[in-house]
């Protein structure tokens, strides 16, 4: 199937809209969170509240006590996973709350 050229260029306005109105941080902490979507399983993801990125620190709220300490042990694990996929540059540090 042929993706249709007016989709490629709404996806391009929008990038352009948050990058001119400084909403590029919210547009990658969705990307994270789709990642994370694709990366875990449903229930796990489903204990996922939010993503938000300030001062280039990721800020993952997560609702489950367990998921929380898992992420809390991974920690540097997850942040080199998010640099790689999305730029070294973007992120200098993941908090866990």
């Amino acid at each position: 199937m042929k993706k249709k050229k007016r989709e490629y260029l709404s996806s391009e306005l929008v990038k352009s809209f948050a990058r001119i109105h400084g909403f590029e941080d919210k547009l990658v902490a969705f990307e994270i969170k789709d990642f994370l979507e694709e990366y875990l399983d449903e229930s796990l993801f489903s204990e996922i509240k939010s993503v938000n990125i300030e001062h280039k620190c990721i800020i993952i709220k997560i609702i489950s006590p367990l998921l929380k300490n898992d992420f809390k042990m991974r920690r540097s694990f997850y942040l080199k996973k998010f640099q790689d996929k999305f730029g070294e540059e973007k992120f200098n540090d993941l908090q866990i709350l």
